[in-house]
């Protein structure tokens, strides 16, 4: 295996749980530092979980150190409660361990966002999300890479019922979407995360990578 640190936040998610399988099992990292609040009893080869609550900041950015942050983090309005609590966990808290990271010599960083994302949208989690991007941008990383996926597919821990009717729909209107609709197609969050992984391999600078182009990077993988 190579002697690399990938850094994972988010570990617990849809996309954040594949994505720990993925880098567990690729020859690119032999260490994969995964950040939680609380236990999760998670046992794959060359994982170290730590446990933190995310307030004790200094503590936190002595611990995140590696080659490459991986950020998988996002909540729902139901779940955080109002749209600042969101701010907090889709925003402010990436943008935060992204800058602790890279002062502390990390050279990359994979962000998942959404597709639609944009600091000007009306609405609250494009919103959020565009912000989220636009900060991320600014912190200097040698390669930044920023996904968005359309809708997810695969099982997540928790249950989301709009997310549920609206796989449904997907599967039936998915194979019309062509062309410059290709990218509101469905995705499977395995597909994004082994995305994430080629794509920081990648040569240095930003790249910006809608749903269809993971797909593509997926496939060939």
């Amino acid at each position: 295996m190579g002697g690399k640190t990938a850094i994972l936040f988010g570990a617990t998610g849809l996309v954040g749980n594949l994505l720990l399988e993925e880098l567990a099992k690729t020859n690119t990292y032999s260490t994969v530092r995964i950040f939680v609040r609380q236990q999760t009893g998670i046992s794959l080869p060359g994982v170290e979980e730590i446990v933190t609550d995310f307030s004790d900041t200094e503590s936190l950015s002595a611990k995140i150190q590696g080659d490459d942050l991986f950020i998988c983090l996002g909540t729902t309005i139901r779940k955080a409660g109002s749209v600042a609590n969101m701010e907090k966990i889709d925003r402010d808290l990436p943008v935060l361990v992204s800058k602790m990271a890279r002062n502390n010599g990390v050279r990359g960083v994979a962000v998942v966002s959404s597709i639609g994302a944009a600091s000007g949208s009306t609405n609250y989690y494009l919103r959020i999300k565009g912000e989220m991007e636009e900060e991320i941008l600014k912190t200097g990383f040698e390669r930044i890479v920023i996904v968005r996926p359309s809708m997810l597919f695969g099982d997540r821990k928790e249950r989301r019922t709009g997310e549920i009717i609206g796989k449904v729909v997907m599967k039936t209107v998915q194979p019309v979407l062509m062309g410059k609709l290709r990218k509101f197609r469905a995705i499977h969050g395995r597909d994004v995360a082994k995305a994430m992984i080629d794509l920081l391999q990648g040569k240095p600078g930003q790249r910006i990578v809608e749903s269809d182009e993971l797909q593509r990077i997926a496939a060939g993988h």
